[in-house]
């Protein structure tokens, strides 16, 4: 069964740079509410039986969305939505329904200039041109995850510490983006 939330990760890199890919041996039945989503922030999709086409706008369009139980909207990639939606046009508004403490990563990305208030089980992410590249902690798997969609989205370099967790969840993560034009490097310490 291909994995949904590693599908999920890669379209939100690529809409949240501005790119275009399509993924193969992928189950569009199964993200049916992401892409919804991801055609509500203006980009194009286009699915076969185990495929998806996306070509991302030069600049997102916020959104509002809710996590909810499957086939709703997915919480693991509730980070990743927001990594990407710190650039959108706008103000989006995320509600976490699933799990709470799901917005530790959120003062990470504040490290890099987005613009995010919690307001218990909500985030307001209001949109900015861009991203600033420094050096983040990843604070558990998808937040690790939205870390490196944000980095790919900064200007400058962008050092992750404490990736045990993202190595753990995603396998050769860097790799699969690295083949569709990302610049991310592994580095051991």
């Amino acid at each position: 069964m291909p994995d949904r939330i590693e599908a999920g990760t890669i379209l939100c890199a690529v809409a949240g740079s501005g790119g275009k890919v399509v993924l193969n041996d992928v189950n569009p039945n199964h993200l049916s509410s992401v892409l919804n989503k991801l055609e509500e922030c203006g980009c194009k999709i286009e699915t076969s039986s185990r495929s998806i086409s996306l070509v991302a706008p030069k600049r997102l369009k916020s959104l509002e969305l809710k996590t909810m139980p499957y086939p709703g909207f997915p919480t693991d990639l509730q980070q990743v939505f927001s990594a990407m939606l710190t650039k959108a046009n706008g103000t989006s508004i995320i509600i976490e329904n699933i799990f709470e403490s799901r917005y530790k990563f959120m003062s990470e990305l504040r490290k890099m200039g987005a613009k995010v208030t919690i307001e218990g089980k909500t985030a307001i992410i209001s949109g900015i041109r861009k991203l600033n590249g420094t050096t983040v902690i990843c604070t558990d798997l998808r937040g690790g995850a939205a870390m490196v969609i944000a980095g790919i989205m900064a200007k400058g370099r962008t050092k992750i510490e404490n990736i045990d967790y993202i190595l753990r969840g995603y396998e050769n993560l860097d790799t699969k983006l690295n083949s569709i034009g990302a610049k991310v490097k592994l580095e051991e310490e």
